[in-house]
């Protein structure tokens, strides 16, 4: 129960549909009870008699009372229901929100299948726990009780019997019940498995097709299929020999307190209408009992699928907002102050801790400056970004932004003063249109499409059969590698953010292209600080300034002719990737 109180969390802002859903539960139960004094009443009254005035009344107060159950059981199964589907909604909602505000180091480690199976499968069976398997427990705990009440008020023997029965009954609900909820918990695991390995291979198809690995992904896939049918079956087993137990103890009690009661109505001791409620309510209790055993295997899976998801709930951002934010100042600061600093940043990925991706790295941009980071791949010319966006905090030195650590600000007021045009960039399974706007959501359609004409989008765009409305597929899989990087370009003059980080922006087009977004970008970057992660020679020979980037450090800095003559590096690369003679 610990791990299903998540539940009550959601479930608390609806206390007056829980309160309601109550109401009509106990109703139901007590009706379902009264169906025994009208049992009691129908054989005494009326087969007794002999009357059919009184066998009428008899009937008519039963089906009085059906008419009312029927009604209370209306509303007692709506209010559940759609207080499973809120909270489930809810709960939803939360953890996709927590998942966002999660630091991009702590997916190196998840899958995103898993993630999806958590936000799915897991929250499906709390829905069935809220909105059945708690209605059930509910509902059969009152009438169980009630039933127990009732049958101490018909005959206190036979309910000292029953209640005899009770722990033998309960035994196999302790014993199989921990086994159950661990077998989900491994189940849910296994599921969770299967969607990481679709996730992974469909994004991956055409790598899988070109390979030719159709055969070995499908065995392997085949392999997690069995290991995920095996965990169920095991948990199915364990579920049935607990629902087989608790039957078979409750209806051979049953047995027992019929012989018992049987000799009871031929001494005396007890009405044949007694005995027939008796009967009634005893079996009300072996149906409650044995509906309870198979709740708490529900209970066992959601308990199982809710420490799941309580593990992302509590899982704490790295990278979080400081109590009490910095914030960066109204105005720019004038051209020719510092406005990127990175003072002697140390930082080392979680996943490679005695590897420092940036070590003792220095580096100083002024407002309105371009520069260029060159190196060779694993410098730390990407990790820049990642710290400058606070994907991660160094674990020494600073960064800084208009002279405020990045650490006393708010991430989202850092991050919105960036855009980004990646080297592989982002494209959403929307339209042209909403793909822009990503960039700046509360943009107009007239300013979406300057902004694609000033990354020369336009033209491609027109061609495509819904224009500006054409979905792209996932990852964008309708577009050429140019025009992707098109549309992102066209985001980042969207969003018109202070500062541009460009990490190879033009490398998937073609020269003709290239020539376009390259002075697209020029006029972009105009009274805008530029970060520029390239090797073209047209956007090298084009920075206000180059840094060489190499083990970590800034190992050398000035212009394309000064690094030629002073930085043998910067020399090697231009020859290797320039065609220029070192």
């Amino acid at each position: 129960m610990s791990a299903l109180s998540i539940l009550w969390r959601f479930a608390r802002p609806y206390r007056a549909r829980m309160a309601a859903f109550t109401v009509a539960l106990f109703v139901a139960a007590g009706c379902f009870l009264a169906m025994g004094e009208g049992l009691k009443r129908v054989v005494d009254r009326g087969f007794a008699s002999g009357t059919p005035r009184e066998l009428d009344l008899a009937l008519l107060y039963l089906l009085g009372v059906v008419a009312v159950t029927v009604v209370a059981t209306f509303f007692r199964f709506y209010l559940i229901s759609w207080l499973g589907e809120r909270v489930v909604a809810d709960l939803r909602r939360a953890v996709f929100t927590h998942l966002l505000r999660l630091q991009p180091a702590w997916f190196e480690d998840a899958r995103t299948g898993e993630m999806i199976s958590r936000l799915t499968t897991d929250t499906t069976l709390l829905e069935q726990v809220v909105g059945t398997s708690v209605s059930m427990a509910l509902r059969n705990l009152a009438m169980g009780l009630g039933a127990l009440v009732m049958l101490a008020v018909t005959s206190l023997k036979l309910t000292l019997l029953v209640l005899g029965l009770v722990p033998i009954v309960m035994g196999p609900i302790v014993l199989f019940g921990r086994r159950v909820r661990k077998l989900s918990r491994a189940s849910q695991d296994r599921v969770a498995d299967l969607a990481a390995e679709i996730d992974e291979t469909l994004h991956e198809i055409r790598t899988v097709q070109a390979y030719v690995h159709e055969p070995v992904d499908a065995r392997r896939f085949g392999d997690h299929i069995e290991s995920t049918f095996d965990a169920a079956r095991r948990r199915v087993r364990m579920r049935a020999m607990l629902v087989a137990a608790v039957i078979s103890l409750t209806f051979g009690g049953i047995g027992v307190i019929l012989w018992v009661g049987g000799h009871d109505v031929m001494s005396g001791a007890l009405t044949p209408g007694e005995l027939s409620a008796f009967v009634f309510y005893a079996a009300m209790v072996a149906s409650a009992s044995g509906a309870l055993s198979e709740v708490v295997g529900d209970l066992q899976r959601g308990a199982g699928a809710a420490e799941r998801l309580v593990e992302i709930m509590n899982t704490t951002p790295a990278i979080a907002a400081p109590a009490a934010p910095q914030r960066f100042p109204a105005v720019a600061p004038a051209v020719g102050q510092a406005r990127l600093v990175f003072d002697s940043v140390t930082f080392a990925y979680p996943s490679r801790p005695g590897t420092p991706a940036l070590d003792r790295f220095d580096l100083s941009v002024a407002t309105g400056e371009t520069v260029a980071l060159v190196g060779p791949s694993g410098a730390g010319k990407s990790t820049v970004f990642q710290m400058l966006l606070r994907f991660h905090d160094p674990q020494a030195g600073s960064v800084r932004v208009d002279g405020l650590d990045l650490r006393d600000v708010d991430p989202a007021a850092l991050r919105s003063r960036f855009a980004i045009v990646a080297q592989d960039p982002a494209i959403f399974a929307t339209t042209v249109l909403e793909n822009v706007r990503y960039g700046r959501p509360d943009a107009d359609e007239a300013a979406v499409r300057a902004a694609c004409e000033a990354a020369f989008a336009d033209e491609f765009i027109a061609k495509l059969p819904d224009g500006w409305r054409t979905p792209l597929g996932e990852r964008g899989v309708r577009l050429s590698g140019g025009q992707r990087q098109r549309l992102a370009i066209a985001r980042a003059v969207l969003a018109d953010r202070p500062v541009l980080l460009l990490d190879e922006a033009t490398s998937a087009l073609d020269a003709e292209s290239e020539r376009m977004v390259q002075r697209a970008l020029a006029q972009l970057m105009q009274g805008r600080t530029s970060l520029v992660i390239a090797h073209r020679l047209a956007t090298v020979r084009g920075a206000d300034r180059i840094v060489v980037v190499d083990g970590g450090r800034a190992i050398a800095s000035g212009t394309h002719d000064e690094l030629l003559a002073a930085s043998p590096l910067y020399a090697h690369l231009a020859q290797l990737q320039f065609g220029v003679p070192s």
